[in-house]
């Protein structure tokens, strides 16, 4: 459904950021992307969406198509439409819009209001917190209420794939394992496939199919739940934990085999 094939990505016409990343999310499945602050997850999903234009950055290289259709090109608009909604980092919302006010910005089009009922409706099913907040001012919401609004606001599009961009940063324990089962059954109720960026190896994994390893702009690491989840590398540095069950340093932690490039 979404593929990227050693796709190169450049800043200021100087900084290579990404170094021939592919990745692949077949329909109706959920994949992680797990790395590291500064590996380039962020950046990958911006690629994707077109969104690193407005950071003065472009897709140098290789190729980046949903549902065989070639986004390096398209507008993040374009994108959007098609189906393919980011949700992004640190919950960008409007701040002085109303919660409500800030759902009905997910909605794609104008519609009718029995019709935007339903969809609000559905939203307010899954969190039936925001159902309480929808006259609230998003700004003044705790982390999590905003997480969820974010999550919502993409989830009204009726999107065909979201991209989530560490859904778990700054919520506590509780709120992180709250917003992952919501997102597990948006996925199986929705058939919605799911990117699904996460510094949270664990959590991510416990729902994730498949999983990428990302590291210095490079996939070092790729494979289905199980095998990721029992890997040593991964359960060292992600998780932080060693063959006996002591945690490890990053200096103590070994270094992944460069990953090779896909023809």
């Amino acid at each position: 459904m979404l593929s990227l094939n050693n796709v190169e990505v450049m800043f200021n016409k100087v900084i290579l950021v990404l170094r021939g990343v592919s990745l692949n999310v077949p329909s109706q499945s959920i994949v992680a992307l797990l790395g590291g602050n500064g590996a380039g997850k962020t950046t990958t999903l911006n690629a994707i969406t077109g969104l690193i234009k407005t950071e003065l950055g472009e897709v140098t290289e290789g190729t980046i198509e949903f549902e065989g259709k070639s986004l390096t090109q398209m507008s993040t608009e374009r994108i959007a439409q098609s189906g393919l909604v980011q949700v992004m980092e640190g919950r960008r919302l409007f701040a002085h819009l109303t919660v409500e006010e800030n759902l009905r910005v997910g909605a794609r089009a104008k519609r009718e209001k029995s019709s935007m009922k339903k969809d609000l409706d559905m939203i307010y099913g899954y969190f039936p917190r925001l159902k309480d907040l929808r006259h609230a001012t998003a700004g003044y919401c705790s982390g999590g209420e905003q997480q969820m609004i974010s999550i919502g606001r993409a989830l009204i599009s009726h999107p065909k794939m979201m991209l989530l961009d560490e859904p778990s940063m700054g919520l506590s324990p509780l709120l992180v394992k709250e917003i992952f089962r919501i997102i597990k059954a948006i996925h199986d109720e929705k058939e919605a496939a799911i990117l699904l960026v996460e510094q949270n190896a664990p959590q991510a994994l416990d729902i994730a199919d498949y999983g990428y390893v990302m590291e210095n702009g490079r996939i070092v690491l790729d494979g289905n739940q199980k095998d990721l989840k029992e890997n040593e590398d991964v359960k060292e540095f992600y998780i932080g934990l060693s063959e006996v069950g002591k945690k490890k340093s990053y200096r103590e932690v070994k270094h992944y085999r460069r990953r090779k490039r896909w023809l």
